[in-house]
């Protein structure tokens, strides 16, 4: 079930997006005609082994480079730069270290040239916990800590769209699942269309609607898992064992190539 519960036209669309870069050794196909459609306030977690072109793909729906050919639409718009609608999570939090954390919130705004909304950044940082940290310096913190000013970063200009590309990944395991956890309360409260990257199974059956499975290199659209877990999800759904059946089924259609002609729609669910 989406956050926001609605229907209709896609809100993000990908068509065909392939990208080639030329190194000095050749040519490098990171993305081979992939596709795919994102409804409002749906969350998707798009999943593969590294180097198989997930950032490649993020970044091209982020406006941040182009497409080889291809290419990806906003409400039916085409996106060619950076969007003010689209908000973007990194793998690193990319704090600047001479800015205390209420000066790299604010950044976004100074780079725009407009007056901070101060009442949203305050209400984000008492919702991630980081109230009373904000002039405190990136060094002054943890490593959630500082993605969780990442994030509230991203959603103080209040983006349509928010984009993540593998942010928890440097984090411990029990990091890791705050994180996971904060940011299904902070969709299911906003109902933002979130797209999410990642390399790791568990944590894509846990905060996903659908994932979208990516072959190695060049990528292409494997397979489409619908994962119909009840939510609110708790941490605990990852010990039962209809969990690590999900799990399992999503890595033994990885293992074994399932899609490799195309892709499959599979409804996963209790």
């Amino acid at each position: 079930m989406r956050a926001n519960g609605t229907e209709g036209p896609a809100k993000l669309v990908v068509e065909h997006a392939t990208k080639h870069y030329q190194t000095k050794s050749g040519t490098v196909r990171a993305l081979e005609d992939y596709s795919m459609a994102v409804a409002p306030g749906e969350l998707i977690c798009v999943l593969g082994p590294s180097g198989c072109g997930k950032s490649t793909l993020l970044w091209a729906m982020a406006g941040l480079h182009g497409l080889t050919s291809g290419r990806v639409l906003l409400d039916g718009q085409p996106v060619t730069g950076p969007h003010p609608a689209i908000g973007m999570v990194f793998q690193e939090a990319n704090l600047l270290p001479w800015r205390n954390l209420i000066k790299n919130i604010q950044l976004p705004f100074e780079i725009k040239r407009a007056r901070p909304d101060q009442a949203r950044i305050d209400r984000l940082l008492a919702r991630v916990g980081l109230a009373g940290f904000e002039h405190k310096y990136p060094r002054e913190l943890s490593g959630g800590m500082q993605q969780r000013a990442s994030i509230v970063r991203s959603l103080s200009v209040d983006p349509e769209v928010l984009l993540m590309d593998e942010p928890f990944g440097a984090l411990d395991a029990f990091t890791r699942d705050e994180m996971n956890l904060l940011l299904q309360e902070i969709w299911l409260e906003t109902g933002k269309t979130i797209v999410f990257i990642t390399h790791n199974i568990a944590e894509a059956v846990f905060l996903a609607d659908r994932i979208m499975v990516m072959s190695p290199r060049p990528g292409r659209l494997a397979n489409v898992f619908t994962v119909d877990l009840p939510r609110p999800r708790p941490i605990s759904v990852t010990t039962e064992p209809h969990f690590f059946e999900l799990v399992a089924a999503i890595k033994g259609s990885i293992d074994h190539g399932a899609g490799a002609a195309g892709h499959a729609a599979v409804e996963l669910g209790l």
